[in-house]
């Protein structure tokens, strides 16, 4: 049996871009209200043009899915639960949500409203789907990087809808995971606010080489692939794109899911970076993958938009209608007309006279009724019955005023908002456990490798964190004690690689495990360790605390976009506390970038990048050639500033390309005090936009 035909999925930054994606196609939509949207910079909907957006698709059968796809403040919870009210009250059809405490609130106050996992939640495994499970979400928007091997593992092991996205940018960094524009300028991609500082010039030899900057992403011709794996909705990314993108875009899917041919030029002429890559979805990573909008780009863009706007100027009679006409002597004729969403309307009109001259004929009722230009309604089947007696006659002008009248009715019932249910929390919001207000933080350090473990280390820290293949070589018994393996935040073969090492772990009585992503928090538990959440969970309020409380998370440490007055003011749902030292990771990515023009060859495992200012980025693998991390160039110190990090539960030092000497200086910084030049306090004293 084939599987269904998968929904088009189409970005609506404003009015006209949900105009051309309905017009050409599109199933659904997506676009955000006026904040707590990741893209705010788009015009997107609020007020009435919430409402009258909602309307506008619902009447021609197209879905609406809202983004509410950031992390929220404290501060902003009470705010994002009044937009999921507005939500329900107009009947909107899913919500796609990145914040783990905003999603926690919303099975709270609205259960029978669909949650979309948003990419911004780094889904990209099948243990990521099944903690979504677990969490009440419907469905899963996939990680951009997935192989199509990848993506069919994810479909054939969930119950989950899946989503994936077919065409549009690409970033970098794996989405979520990226600090690089919030760390340079406080304008954060986990906020919807992402200044793109990837798209300047980041090399390692050529002085302008764009290193950070990927093609666009086009898989319009593996949509019979996508629909034979089972996957659910195809995602086009642009809301910061016009409506002629939009239309371009939408056209080509449909034309693609209907065996029509697509024209790839045009689409490419629109918009995009140096062309389109398919390098994630065919496994094949490489230099080919990135490129740049170039002028060329930009000039093709010219000659085809006026044809492209003709695409959504007339409306789509999309909307499939069944209709009934009955004509009899002395009765008001009749007309029923129903949709395939089982609105039924009934209209009646004059009584018929007998025909004199003209009888009203079967073919002058279906060319009356017929007339449904300018509508989004087309006739799949209509049924006409007349008196068998004698002629009966009716003005055409009464056929008219008859149906007119009936799709009104029609589109005023397909319209009406069919609310779903909300339920205000039983508590304040701004009533969170505060245990301990004057808490003095603990020690913990992070190292990326055995190795770098200064001696004395399990002495001075109350835990020692090393990644599960580096941990499971320790056999001292006094770093045993305090040992905590750390599982990749991105993993895409699903932790199998780490059987063994995770075997030892435990036959050594090492039985906790840090988990930056959801999937990794489910392996966890599956494998059964103890679970503490890292900071790629991206954890900024108190519900999102108590959210990795209840899926078993010992503790959490909290997002390092958050202001350290922020963190320090949350609630006590689990013990909590920040990186306080450490070139910070800004980007996790699967397509190296210092490979891209120096190769892996003679690569010790790290290298460098510069930016246009000359400041230099860490970039490497640490050797294991899977997965990339770009560093901030200047390390977070807050050595000299440790009273005000009271309040905390625990520091942690991240120790990443320096010396077991220099872990040992900075160990004894933060036990004593200390001071130093050539530092960034990160965000920790200023707010993310």
């Amino acid at each position: 049996m084939s599987n269904p035909a998968p929904e088009v999925l189409a970005p609506a930054g404003g009015m006209e871009q949900l105009v051309a994606a309905a017009a050409c196609g599109a199933d659904a939509v997506y676009f955000g209200a006026s904040t707590l949207n990741a893209r705010r910079g788009a015009s997107n909907f609020e007020g009435d043009k919430l409402r009258e957006a909602v309307e506008y698709c619902h009447l021609r059968g197209v879905k609406v899915n809202l983004t509410l796809n950031t992390v929220v403040l404290e501060r902003e919870l009470s705010e994002a639960l009044e937009l999921v009210k507005t939500a329900c009250a107009l009947g909107i059809d899913a919500l796609i949500v990145q914040d783990l405490g905003l999603a926690s609130l919303i099975r709270e106050t609205a259960p029978d409203m669909p949650l979309h996992a948003s990419t911004q939640m780094a889904i990209h495994n099948l243990a990521g789907a099944k903690q979504l499970e677990q969490l009440g979400f419907s469905r899963a928007v996939l990680a951009r990087e997935m192989s199509r091997a990848e993506i069919a593992e994810v479909v054939r092991g969930t119950s989950l809808e899946t989503e994936v996205f077919v065409h549009g940018a690409l970033c970098m960094c794996v989405s979520g995971q990226c600090y690089l524009s919030s760390m340079i300028g406080a304008r954060s991609g986990n906020r919807g606010l992402c200044a793109q500082p990837c798209r300047l010039p980041f090399y390692s030899r050529e002085r302008d080489a764009c290193g950070l900057s990927l093609k666009d992403l086009s898989l319009v011709q593996q949509l019979g692939e996508l629909r034979d794996l089972g996957v659910t909705s195809l995602k086009i990314e642009g809301r910061m794109k016009r409506p002629e993108y939009v239309a371009a875009a939408v056209t080509a899917c449909r034309a693609a899911l209907e065996g029509r041919p697509t024209d790839l030029n045009q689409l490419q002429s629109v918009f995009s970076r140096s062309g389109f890559t398919r390098g994630y979805y065919n496994s094949a990573l490489g230099p080919e993958m990135f490129g740049t909008r170039r002028k060329e780009d930009v000039v093709s863009a010219e000659g085809v938009l006026r044809d492209l706007a003709r695409l959504y100027q007339k409306e789509s009679p999309r909307v499939a209608l069944t209709g009934r006409f009955v004509m009899q002597a002395g009765q008001p004729v009749r007309l029923e007309v129903a949709d395939r969403d089982g609105n039924l309307v009934e209209e009646t009109g004059d009584c018929p006279q007998p025909a004199v001259n003209k009888p009203t004929t079967p073919e002058l009722i279906e060319q009356s009724l017929g007339k449904l230009g300018g509508t989004p309604y087309r006739w799949e089947s209509l049924a006409v019955e007349l008196d068998a007696g004698e002629p009966l006659a009716l003005p055409v002008s009464r056929l008219n005023a008859l149906r007119r009248s009936a799709l009104e009715r029609l589109s005023a019932l397909r319209a009406a908002a069919k609310p779903v249910g909300f339920c205000p929390p039983a508590h304040d919001l701004a009533a969170v456990p505060k245990l301990l207000i004057y808490k003095r933080p603990t020690l913990r350090a992070r190292f990326a490798r055995a190795d770098q473990v200064p001696p004395g280390a399990a002495q001075a820290l109350e835990q020692v964190i090393l990644p599960v293949a580096e941990a499971a070589k320790v056999d001292d018994p006094a770093l045993l004690a305090k040992l905590v393996g750390e599982l990749p935040r991105i993993d895409f073969d699903i932790y199998r690689g780490l059987d063994a090492p995770l075997a030892r772990l435990k036959e050594r009585g090492v039985i906790r495990l840090l988990a930056g992503n959801l999937g990794a928090v489910y392996e966890a538990k599956r494998r059964g360790f103890q679970a503490a959440g890292d900071w790629g969970l991206n954890v900024v309020n108190s519900y999102a605390l108590r959210a990795c409380a209840a899926l078993g998370c010992e503790d959490v440490t909290l997002s390092f976009e958050l202001s350290l007055a922020e963190a320090k003011r949350l609630g006590d749902f689990a013990p909590h506390g920040i990186v306080a030292y450490g070139c910070l990771p800004l980007m996790i990515v699967r397509n190296c970038p210092a490979r891209r023009e120096t190769g892996c060859k003679g690569c010790p495992g790290w290298t460098e990048m510069r930016d246009r200012l000359g400041n230099r980025f860490p970039v490497g693998c640490g050797g294991s050639h899977k997965l990339a991390e770009v560093l901030n160039c200047k390390p977070v110190y807050l050595a000299d500033r440790l009273p005000e990090l009271d309040g905390l539960d625990f520091l942690t030092l991240y120790f990443t390309t320096e010396s077991p000497a220099e872990c040992a200086r900075v160990i004894e910084e933060y036990r004593r005090g200390g001071k130093r030049q050539e530092i960034t306090r990160g965000l920790y004293y200023r707010n993310i936009l």
